[in-house]
């Protein structure tokens, strides 16, 4: 834990205030008379206002020592000096230097209580009409909010940068609503963890047992486990979740979710034989989807005989010769309305993929390509020659200030102006974007969904793609040969091992797969460390940045928070000419490779040719370009998109060095170093190996413990992910006709 430092004093100056989030520059005047920097997410503050800061020293490079503010205590101004500057500082609109004098001059002491309790003695001031005093009141009571709502947060030790998501999702209720109900303060909007929010609530005197606690802890279980991937929890499985949470009898809960149910805040629901519980919304995304998916499934499909005919002059164009599950795949592709292609490396998902994108073609379709990432949609660009995009940018993906919920442009209202949509990488898709795809489509859309079904999941809630060929109602075809070409490969050899349960054949003479033993945490890093900095760029031509460091975990000695410190102390030194910045226990510099960990669809990009968009997404990643030399901001670039990260938006960006095996899902690099150590026990898992491996074009290096390398390939274990859509389908036949 970093010591604090504590300064009393009063603000002398504003050097920087950023108003949508915060942060703030400036100079306090200590007690003792010395001028300290302070800086940090200090909202609403003004000169003349008596501060206590609790902070840690920080070194910048341009403006020297700066305390950055973790603890804060705030107190109005007393006298009529530090009222006149607090007041001429620009907190209310309409007030300037000379209002603010004739207000001090006539009120005095009583000035700050007359602006917000009685306004309408302003008039008494020459220039100042009933409706500027009532416009002045406003901006003041504002301002009064905003810092009452901080000095709430700073009472429970909460940072001052929730005051302004609170304010952003509520309003000038904030305080209000948080004072009523704290447990508003552990929902999604602002992520406070329910026990915090939960001390809070018990500290101002809400009973163990009021509704809004019990309640409370009923959607906290249902969205932290929506977290975990599950679209729904049994019935029985929530009340003794919530009850173990809370250290309650169950009944109590159990009455909790009846009242939700009967709100329709939660939806109970019999799938499979299991009293489902489910937030509205997955509910509402699930069911739809199932409606929308039926819709194109029941689309007529085209039983002629000119889809043999039209593979056949794809083939002799293309001078290739299709493998029988391949020509199976693409004559599909005319013949019905949703096809699912899986298979692993090697077996030609690619080659499949170009003739169903032709055949298309030559049936005259407008054809639209996407993917789940930007990587995985740029690569999919660079394999077909078509632009592919991401889903959500595919969908006019924003973010609506007034529901607080993600928001698409294409809707059923106004859908995709497209007769076929191709989609790699579906086995990263979760339930809410599958969902809003397909509410996208128009009526006899054809839908392609690629992919490779022995992946690890999504990161979001539900299992689509498996569901969706565990169903039985869509036709999959299953690529399982191996190409003599990629056969060759024992990354592929070794990838196929895995996923039938034998390891990976651990020796160095493999030609693009290596195997180098390591049984000692420390040694392994340093290994990998060595590989990444020297061995690789001087001995295989293999530069640094084309290289990606995969490790299942991100703690422990041999994490990717232990790995990026180390990497990025390796492949991107400190520099005279490298500015760098702190921001809590992380460094970020210039020159380091940095990923989007959470989606972010405020964050305004542009690229070189003047294209501007907005949202970053989690599993993006790029460069600090630019690190501002005030400490302000930083430049980042994506993949060609630019865009400024103000300090705030760093607790959404990690170094990139090393990621773990579920980030890099849906990428491929030409390199892949995996650090495979120890573990916990649910990330010691075949399938973690196995995308690992599946992630690596030409090289893959294997650097850890062998017992450990085995023990993962031989785990099948997975983790069950509570999800209807499969039932569903299955089901939905049936039902309906009855």
């Amino acid at each position: 834990m970093e010591e604090l430092t504590t300064y009393d004093g009063t603000v002398h100056s504003l050097i920087f205030q950023n108003a949508e989030n915060g942060y703030t520059v400036l100079r306090l005047l200590t007690e003792e008379g010395e001028v300290v920097t302070v800086v940090g997410c200090i909202p609403c503050v003004a000169p003349g206002e008596h501060l206590t800061v609790s902070g840690v020293w920080e070194q910048h490079p341009q403006h020297g020592q700066q305390l950055r503010a973790v603890e804060l205590e705030r107190a109005l101004p007393e006298d009529e000096e530090e009222i006149f500057n607090y007041l001429s500082s620009g907190i209310c609109k309409g007030v300037g230097p000379a209002t603010a004098r004739n207000i001090v001059d006539r009120f005095g002491v009583e000035t700050l209580e007359i602006l917000e309790q009685a306004p309408e003695r302003l008039t008494a001031i020459k220039g100042i009409t009933a409706r500027k005093a009532q416009e002045i009141a406003a901006g003041f009571r504002q301002h009064m909010g905003m810092r009452r709502l901080m000095a709430f947060l700073a009472r429970y030790e909460l940072p001052p940068v929730l005051a302004m998501q609170l304010r952003q999702t509520y309003g000038d209720a904030a305080l209000e609503m948080v004072q009523n109900n704290p447990y508003l303060l552990s929902t999604d909007d602002c992520g406070v963890e329910f026990s915090v929010t939960d001390a809070i609530a018990l500290s101002m005197g809400f009973d163990e047992g009021c509704q809004a606690r019990l309640q409370a802890a009923v959607t906290f279980e249902l969205s932290h486990n929506e977290h975990n991937g599950h679209v729904f929890l049994p019935r029985s499985k929530l009340i003794a979740a919530t009850a173990q949470l809370l250290g309650c009898d169950e009944s109590l809960p159990e009455a909790a979710l009846d009242t939700l149910v009967e709100r329709g805040t939660v939806v109970q629901e019999q799938v499979a034989n299991v009293e489902a519980c489910y937030l509205r919304r997955l509910w509402e995304a699930e069911t739809d989807a199932c409606a929308r998916l039926n819709a194109l499934l029941e689309v007529s499909a085209d039983q002629s005989r000119q889809a043999e005919r039209t593979v056949e002059e794809i083939q002799q164009e293309a001078g290739i010769t299709y493998a029988p599950q391949q020509r199976r795949a693409v004559e599909l592709a005319a013949q019905v309305g949703v096809l699912i292609l899986t298979g692993g490396p090697g077996t030609g998902k690619t080659t499949a993929v170009r003739g169903i994108v032709a055949l298309f073609r030559k049936m005259g379709l407008d054809i639209v390509l996407a993917a789940p990432t930007g990587r995985a949609a740029k690569r999919m660009s660079e394999l077909t020659g078509m632009e592919a995009q991401t889903v959500h940018r595919l969908l006019g993906m924003s973010w609506n200030d007034a529901t607080h919920q993600i928001t698409f442009q294409k809707t059923e209202k106004e859908p995709l102006e497209a007769d076929a949509v191709v989609v790699d990488e579906m086995s990263m898709v979760d339930l809410p974007l599958f969902s809003a795809l397909l509410r996208a489509l128009r009526p006899g859309t054809r839908l392609v969904l690629v992919g490779d079904a022995d992946q690890l999941p999504s990161v979001g809630a539900g299992n689509v793609f498996a569901d969706l060929i565990r169903s039985g109602r869509v036709e999959t075809v299953f690529l399982r040969e191996v190409f003599r070409q990629a056969s060759e490969s024992a990354i592929i050899r070794n990838a196929h091992a895995v996923n039938v349960g034998q390891p990976p054949q651990m020796t160095n003479d493999q030609g693009d797969f290596f195997f180098l033993c390591r049984r000692d945490a420390q040694r392994t890093v340093s290994t990998v460390v060595e590989l990444c900095k020297t061995r690789l760029p001087e001995k295989m031509g293999i530069p640094a940045d084309q290289i990606q460091v995969l490790t299942p975990t991100r703690k422990g000695p041999s994490g990717t928070i232990r790995l990026n410190q180390c990497l990025q102390e390796a492949l991107n030194p400190a520099a005279a000419d490298k500015r760098e910045l702190m921001w809590g226990e992380r460094l970020f510099r210039e020159g380091d490779r940095i990923m989007q960990t959470r989606n972010d669809y405020d964050v305004v990009w542009e690229k070189a040719d003047g294209t501007v968009g907005t949202g970053m997404f989690n599993g993006d990643v790029g460069k600090i370009v630019e690190i501002d030399p005030s400490g302000e901001w930083l430049m980042m670039d994506f993949d060609g998109r630019s865009a400024a990260y103000s300090l705030e938006m760093l607790s959404e960006v990690d170094l990139a060095y090393a990621q773990t095996v579920h980030k890099a899902q849906g990428s491929e690099y030409r390199c892949v170093v995996m650090a495979a150590m120890p573990a916990a026990q649910s990330l010691m898992v075949r399938g973690v190996l196995y995308t690992a491996l599946t992630r690596a074009r030409e090289l893959l290096i294997l650097v850890g413990d062998d017992a450990a390398v085995r023990a993962m390939a031989e785990n099948d274990r997975q983790q069950r992910r509570y999800s209807g859509l499969r039932w569903r389908l299955a089901h939905y036949q049936k039902d309906h006709k009855e």
